[in-house]
Order: structure tokens, then sequence, then C-alpha cells
């Protein structure tokens, strides 16, 4: 028995890989991809990828490799049609019944394919040999070479309301199935039909395959709307589809970054800039499907709409769509292109680094969710303020996925104590009107708002590398803590020249040696040239803040402080490395890069406390 292709690719689409591998595995995001042990063999550390780009998991140790019906088959003992019906309604889809009326239905979905392509040709075609130039001038002065308006396929389409039918007929192909395919419309009151896209420059716009499912149409004039889409159809489902995302998705993979525009034309004038993975919604506000989607190939697209008021607000509204949404390791960035331009204004004028250099500028989905709650009125009263944090809170109850609420609300009460702490700084030195009245009266504050940050900033330095130094100071006084963390020292950069010497050197050592005192350990490193306090890791001041890292204190607690400051400050590092690793593994499985890898997860494991399971999902 089998199923239509297009009921099959609707139901792939619509539940990730993970999701699936999730219910049956304990997930670990790693970068891109997760992690975990595969259920396929006797596996004691995380072997199984879990590719929701890609849409498969692979075994790196026992080979096992599929989709998510063969997940399903394989580990609930179902057969290919038990597996569907049950995925089926995981995805809410209905599954079609396999009688000749349903295998008809499927040959007549593939004959509508069939039209949508000979009509693509023919606009493309119509374009180049229409007495009026109009469209292929439009084109032009667009920008656009001949290379990048075959890429895209762009036609028109003519104007007379009847020429489209007449040279269809003549192409053998039936009225009926250019009026399923939204390409012909009844009159409204009567029984005649007129051309849907009369007149209008024709953007061919396809499915996850890269078969044309329905068009885009731009008009000429003053015709109204300035834009239209096919119409709902069997084959087209606007809410679902991105304008160029089969095309964007490669390179995505590749780079990482996925950028969302606003129309049509952005997308294409940016690939004949060079940029050649953005997608664009096809002329409405982003929908639930169309970020779904987005995920299957970036986790954390980026939006960079207009940077007209339109624009500003087309971002908002993604973002409330987002939102309540968003799931573990899944969100999106926000581009802000300057006041009145688009993409297109910004690569003519600067070329494609000018735009890029905005996109690297993009701020994350809370920060861009943050300020645009702020920005909706003043906040120079104390009642003011207390209505921004109630509504900001609210806002964060929508998030329906709980590790991320929670998460979420982590960070707002933390800006929110931030916000307060700013506050006050600023009435204490240049922020709020009674201190200009003072200062116009001769008063002078203490300190400045910015000499407030410049501390704050300090401050903050100063306990970075009071936290590096007393990771350090625990090895120094507990050499035995390598057995533990020693790869993840190994992998862990601290930043500062002298920090980093002594790491590696106190690594050094210990490879060289089987069981190291504290007192061999520094007289091997002062045969290196180092000092007695190690220019202030051991300095009594210093070590009088570290209760773990003391000479008389148990190694137990030496452990878990170490382990504390190494999650706190190395866990992030290992993550990125590991995704890197992981990526060289996929790309070419070979012993370097796979015991690479194993490394990393060992060295993240021991940071994790020894479990090689987190967050869940």
């Amino acid at each position: 028995m089998s199923f239509p292709a297009d009921f099959l690719d609707e139901l792939r689409s619509r539940i990730r890989i993970s999701e699936v591998v999730g219910r049956k595995l304990k997930l670990i995001k790693r970068g891109r991809e997760f992690l975990a042990l595969c259920p396929f063999h006797n596996d004691s550390k995380p072997s199984l990828s879990v590719v929701d780009e890609k849409n498969f998991y692979h075994c790196f140790a026992c080979g096992a490799h599929g989709d998510i019906v063969k997940f399903t088959m394989e580990t609930e003992g179902l057969n290919f049609i038990e597996s569907i019906d049950k995925l089926a309604d995981l995805a809410g889809l209905e599954v079609p019944k396999q009688d000749p009326m349903e295998r008809a239905k499927e040959i007549h979905r593939r004959t509508l394919r069939e039209v949508l392509e000979e009509v693509t040709i023919y606009f493309e075609e119509f374009l180049r040999k229409a007495s009026n130039k109009a469209g292929l001038d439009y084109l032009k002065e667009r920008g656009l070479s001949d290379k990048t308006i075959k890429s895209f396929r762009l036609g028109l389409a003519p104007a007379n309301s009847k020429t489209f039918r007449i040279d269809m007929e003549e192409r053998g192909i039936q009225e009926k199935l250019l009026e399923e395919a939204g390409l012909i419309k009844k009159s409204a009151g009567s029984s005649s039909t007129y051309d849907y896209f009369r007149g209008r420059l024709i953007f061919p716009i396809s499915d996850r395959r890269g078969q044309i499912i329905g068009f885009g149409g731009r008009a000429l004039n003053n015709q109204e709307p300035k834009y239209l889409n096919s119409p709902e159809t069997s084959l087209f489902h606007k809410g679902h589809i991105l304008y160029q995302g089969e095309m964007a998705r490669e390179v995505a993979h590749k780079t990482g970054q996925l950028i969302v525009v606003e129309g049509y034309m952005d997308v294409i004038s940016l690939a004949e800039a060079g940029i050649s993975n953005a997608v664009a919604p096809l002329g409405t506000a982003l929908t639930e499907g169309q970020i779904r989607e987005l995920w299957k190939s970036s986790t954390e697209p980026i939006i960079c709409f207009d940077g007209d008021s339109a624009g500003v607000r087309a971002a908002v509204r993604a973002a409330d769509r987002l939102l309540p949404i968003l799931e573990p390791g899944f969100s999106a960035r926000f581009s802000s292109l300057p006041p009145g331009e688009d993409p297109d204004d910004i690569v003519k004028r600067g070329g494609a680094n000018k735009f890029m250099e905005l996109v690297e500028k993009s701020i994350g989905l809370s920060e861009f969710f943050w300020e645009t709650e702020k920005s909706i009125g003043s906040l120079d009263t104390p009642e003011k303020q207390a209505a921004f944090f109630k509504r900001i809170r609210n806002r964060v109850g929508e998030i329906r996925n709980q590790n991320v609420r929670e998460a979420y609300k982590d960070l707002v009460e933390s800006k929110i104590v931030n916000f307060r702490v700013s506050m006050r700084m600023d009435n204490n030195g240049t922020g709020g009107l009674y201190q200009s009245n003072l200062r116009s009266n001769g008063y002078k504050p203490i300190r400045s708002s910015i000499s407030n940050r410049a501390a704050r900033a300090n401050i903050t330095q100063t306990m970075e590398r009071r936290q590096k130094q007393a990771i350090l100071a625990a090895f120094l006084m507990h050499p035995s803590l390598v057995e533990d963390f020693g790869e993840a020292l190994g992998y862990l950069e601290l930043g500062d020249p002298f920090l980093d010497k002594l790491r590696l050197d106190i690594l050094d050592i210990h490879a060289d040696e089987e069981s190291l005192s504290s007192h061999y350990l520094k007289k091997r490193l002062f045969e290196r040239g180092y000092t007695n306090n190690f220019e202030g890791v051991l300095e009594d001041k210093a070590l009088a803040h570290i209760a773990f890292a003391g000479p008389g204190v148990a190694i137990q607690k030496a452990k878990d402080g170490v382990r504390e400051l190494l999650s706190r400050i190395g866990k992030y590092q290992l993550e990125e490395q590991i995704a890197l690793a992981t990526n060289a593994v996929m790309d070419d499985l070979n012993e370097v890069n796979w015991n690479r890898l194993s490394s990393l997860r060992a060295a993240l494991v021991s940071v994790n406390g020894g479990s090689n399971l987190e967050d869940p999902v």
C-alpha cells in the first residue's frame, strides 16, 4: 500500500525528527543538532546524532540511519502503515484512504504539477517575446542580470484577459485544470472566467522538492493589489510556504544563517548581490507554519524586514507569533535596517558586505521583545515602570514550553533588577528631571551614569578574572583534579595569556607524572619561571574568597567547586566546540575527528557532574 507523495512530504514537514526521537530518548542540544544514547546498540556514550534540518538520525557507532517513519517502525515494532497512522495522528493529519478514487486524485495532482511547469515555461517565454517590454525593462532597472532572471524563472502574464487561456488551449491544457491550479477565475455572478494574473510580473513558487506549486504576481501599473498570490489549491498552501525556501536551504546549512526578508524582490536582489540564503513569506505576516519551516533550515533565522513603519510592525508581529511557540534551541534574531530602506537599497548603496554588517549586528528575540515592550511608552514614573514590568511578565506567560518559559522568566527578572539599578544610578547622576533642576542651580553630581556603567563593567571583569584564577588555584592545591577535569581544562580558553599558559603548563607537567602532590607541581612550575603567588592566583586575599581551593579542603568539596565554575565559564565553549566537531565528523568520519568529538563530549560530561545527558526535549 502506498501513500501520495504530497501527503508524505506534508507529514515529514510537520514533525521534526527530534520530536519523534525525543519521545523515546533523552536528547542533548548540541549546536544545530541533538545527541542521544543510540537505542540500536549497547551505547554507553551518546553516539546517535539527530539533525532536524536534514530530518534524519544517524549513529556514528553502529551506522543506524533513517527518518521519522523508520525510527517509529524500528523502536515501536510497527509496520509501515501503522507507523504512518501514528505519525499522522501526531501531526494532526488525516491519512488518505488508498482506494481507486484516492489514487486518481494523486494522479490528478501530478497532472496539476505538470500544468504548472508548462505554465511557468510559458510565462518565461512571454517575458522575452511580449511586444510590451515593460516587464523586462522593470527587472533590468532593478539591476537584475539575465542569469538571475533565468535562475528565478521570472516571467510575465499577458495583459489581455483571454490571451493566456487561448494560448493554453492551443497547448492542449484544459480550462478546468487551469481553474483548479488557480490560474483562471470565475467572474462574480456569472459562469464566465478570466485570467487571474493579468499584465503582472510572475514569480514562480516552489515546494520543498523544487516543484512549482503556485505563483506570485507583481503589478506593472497602478493595478491593485500591488502583489497577488495564487489562491489556495490542492498544491498551494500559502501559510506553510516560503519563497525560495528550497534554494536557500543548502546555503543556510553551510553558513548556519537563514535571512528572512519581506518580499520576492528582496530575495532576488540579495541573490543578485551574492547573498543566496534569503527567503520571504508570501506577502503576509509570518505564520506559525512558516516559522516551523524556517526552523528546519536554521534554529535561529534572522528577521530582516524593511526599515519603514510597515516593516517594523511586521517584525513586531513576527515576534508576537514566535513567542508562544518557542522551543528549547529554536528562536530568531532581528536585524534593523536604516529608516525607510529595504535590503535592495542597502546592497545597491554599499554592496553585500554592508548588508551583512547589518545582519551581523542582529539581536536575539529576548532583547527585541524587551526593547519592543519598553518602547511602548515613557518610563519616567514608578507607575509606568510597574506597568511595563507587569506587561512583560504577562507576555512571558504566553510561552507554551515550560523550559523556555522558565528561562525567559529568569532573564526578565534579571533585566528588571538591572533596569531598576540603572534607573537609580541615572537618578543619582544625570538621568532624572530632579537632578537636571539641581544641576541648573549649581549642583554637580558626584558620578555620572557613564562612570557608573564603567564601574559596573570593571566589577564584572574583575569577578570573571577571579573565577578563572579560582579554577587554577584549585588545580595547584589539588593536582588530582586533573583526573576528573583534565579534558575540560584542556579545551577551556581563559582569554588571558598568563592564565592560559599556566593552564597548559599544569596539564603538561601532569602528563609526565602519574601522581603529583601540590608541592611537587609548584616546584616544577617554579622551574619554568613562575613566582610564588603565580601573579595573584595564590595570594592570600584571593584564596580567602575561594572556599574550595584551600590546602586543607576535602577533595570532594574541591571537585564540586571546580565543577560549578567550569560549568559557568566553560560549558558554552565546550558546546560550541562540540557542534563544530560534530559537523567535522558528519563531513568526514575519520579516527581523528571522531576522537576529538569523543574527547569533547567527555569533557562536557565532567563539567555536567558526570551525567552524559542534559537539556531534555
